[in-house]
């Protein structure tokens, strides 16, 4: 027999075991392979969940068509609320836009979502100023204001930080503030907190979610 084939007892101990070896190695890539795999379109929020106790007020401000509102103005709906100012110069447009175009994404069921920009700087976003700013990313958008008070109100009830800062632009300053997107569900609930940043497809996954 040639010396190759002549493997003896400790040969076949040795293939034996070099055999289970592959077999359990070949088991595992099956298992990996067949295992489901997170992704965008497989059910999971991409946000951050939040809880009820996440925001600790309503929203009692007016739109730029000069409505009064409040969150439950719009029970039924996924509603968007994001808060900045119109003087921005990049986190706030930029977030305007791609929550344009996520709600683009929904097609038909874009009319179930509603996005609220909420302004931190009501002594230079006057109605007039919003209602030209917040549809020009939509025109379904609505911008919300209030006078100091109910603006700090709100801001508080979100958790949201904001601060003038001098500046020696036309403006005069500019405000530093939390840049995330608060998203509540049909019933009026916080469910997502959404960090600047995320991506037009992944606002629309998890808006669909909650749809």
């Amino acid at each position: 027999m040639p010396p190759f084939f002549d493997f003896g007892k400790r040969g076949f101990l040795f293939l034996g075991r070099y055999m289970r070896a592959w077999i359990l190695i070949l088991f595992c890539l099956a298992v990996t392979a067949c295992s489901p795999q997170r992704s965008p379109g497989s059910g999971a929020f991409i946000a951050t969940e939040i809880g009820a106790g996440a925001v600790a007020g309503d929203l009692r401000l007016t739109d730029h068509h000069g409505q009064p509102r409040s969150l439950q103005d719009f029970h039924g709906k996924v509603v968007v609320v994001f808060f900045g100012y119109t003087h921005c110069p990049d986190v706030c447009p930029t977030t305007m836009d791609d929550l344009a175009r996520a709600v683009k994404l929904l097609g038909k069921h874009r009319s179930e979502v509603q996005v609220l920009f909420v302004t931190l700087d009501p002594e230079r976003d006057t109605q007039q100023v919003l209602a030209q700013f917040v549809p020009s990313f939509d025109p379904a958008f609505l911008g919300l204001y209030g006078d100091s008070a109910a603006t700090e109100a709100a801001a508080k009830g979100f958790r949201i930080y904001y601060r003038k800062q001098p500046s020696g632009g036309k403006g005069g300053y500019t405000i530093d503030h939390s840049a995330g997107v608060y998203v509540f569900d049909k019933t009026g609930l916080p469910r997502l907190y959404m960090n600047y940043g995320q991506k037009p497809q992944d606002i629309a996954h998890d808006l669909e979610l909650l749809l």
